[in-house]
């Protein structure tokens, strides 16, 4: 098991709550949207931490997280802030989500069973 995204799934679920929480409380659709984000891809979180670890795994585990900060972090800042988090953060979060997930799946062909 690779605790490290264990412990990211757990805090991306944790804030998935919360922000879901916050929209149906008046927040605007980009707050729901960063949730349904989060709580999405906490699952996956999980999973790579369950597969044998690989570089590979380790790769797409990361990149997930990453668009994910900064694709939610853009949609968060425009609801909260009224303004982006830095110019196209949220199509290069986006890209880099689907990068991830192109790696997760990247995991099943390229890693070796033990």
């Amino acid at each position: 098991m690779y605790r490290p995204f264990l412990v990211l799934a757990g805090l991306l679920g944790a804030l998935g709550v919360a922000t879901a929480a916050a929209a149906s409380h008046g927040g605007d659709t980009n707050l729901g949207i960063v949730a349904n984000f989060l709580l999405f891809h906490a699952s996956p979180l999980i999973g790579l931490s369950l597969v044998p670890r690989s570089r590979l795994v380790t790769i797409a585990g990361y990149v997930l997280v990453a668009g994910l900060v900064i694709f939610c972090s853009d949609l968060a800042m425009r609801s909260l802030a009224g303004t982006a988090l830095f110019p196209m953060a949220a199509p290069i979060g986006g890209g880099g989500l689907i990068l991830g997930w192109l790696l997760v799946g990247a995991t099943a062909l390229f890693t070796r069973r033990t």
